[in-house]
């Protein structure tokens, strides 16, 4: 007969969309807002950061002393559980190993998708890899070092978006490279190449109609905010569609 301890469950902190902290996939009851923001920063940031720089960045208008207070402040305000998904030492901070961060995962899907000739798995350009990079990172957040990580993944998922509609167009997926495309075109209508993503599906799929209201209607957009027209490139996907 053995025995043993029942293992600690998995605990997680999702930085995509609403900040959550969860262990073992259940939810937990709120943390103060101090601590939600460090443990979002260490979730962002993503490796051992030193105690002065966490204080800094999260009360950047305070004084050095009083950051640090408040840092400590933040730290003894975490709850049984979650003081769990912090190493502390003396002089700096970092997530256990235990703890998943939803933006790990999602930003090494965004770098898969990336790499010029790598082979990915059908999950990586599924509904739910878009959905994964379909989401801010915590958009009603505003501090400033949340604008910047927000500002990068943006970024990132954007090209990933359109390299996933590439992937699914090359494979005759005509469906899922539309629902990629236009998830880029929602986080961004400006972007052209995003715009250039959806035309060319419905290209592909014989759909001139369809790709020339695209065209239409970011053209329509694009002189109605910046005062600009579509570059040369994205008119010559549709030249011969318009002159007929």
């Amino acid at each position: 007969m053995t025995t043993g301890t029942t293992p600690a469950p998995d605990l997680e902190v999702c930085i995509l969309g609403t900040f959550r902290f969860r262990a073992g996939g259940s939810g937990l009851p709120a943390l103060a807002g101090g601590s939600q923001r460090l443990l979002a920063l260490l979730g962002l940031r993503d490796r051992v950061l030193m105690r002065a720089g966490v204080a800094g960045t999260l009360w950047p208008e305070s004084t050095e002393e009083h950051a640090h207070s408040s840092l400590r402040s933040a730290l003894g305000r975490l709850s049984r559980v979650s003081r769990e998904a912090v190493v502390v030492t003396p002089l700096d901070l970092c997530l256990a190993e235990r703890v998943n961060v939803d933006i790990r995962e999602a930003r090494a899907l965004a770098h898969r998708l990336l790499e010029p000739g790598a082979a990915v798995a059908d999950t990586d350009v599924g509904a739910h890899a878009i959905r994964a990079l379909s989401v801010d990172v915590l958009p009603d957040w505003y501090d400033d070092w949340v604008l910047v990580e927000a500002e990068e993944w943006r970024q990132l998922r954007l090209h990933a978006l359109e390299a996933a509609a590439e992937r699914l167009l090359s494979a005759g997926r005509f469906g899922e490279a539309t629902g990629a495309a236009l998830a880029a075109v929602r986080v961004e209508p400006l972007r052209e190449s995003a715009r250039a993503a959806v035309i060319r599906v419905h290209l592909a799929e014989g759909n001139q109609s369809e790709a020339l209201r695209e065209f239409a209607r970011y053209r329509t957009l694009l002189r109605a905010e910046l005062g600009l027209e579509p570059t040369e490139q994205l008119h010559r996907m549709v030249a011969e569609l318009e002159a007929r």
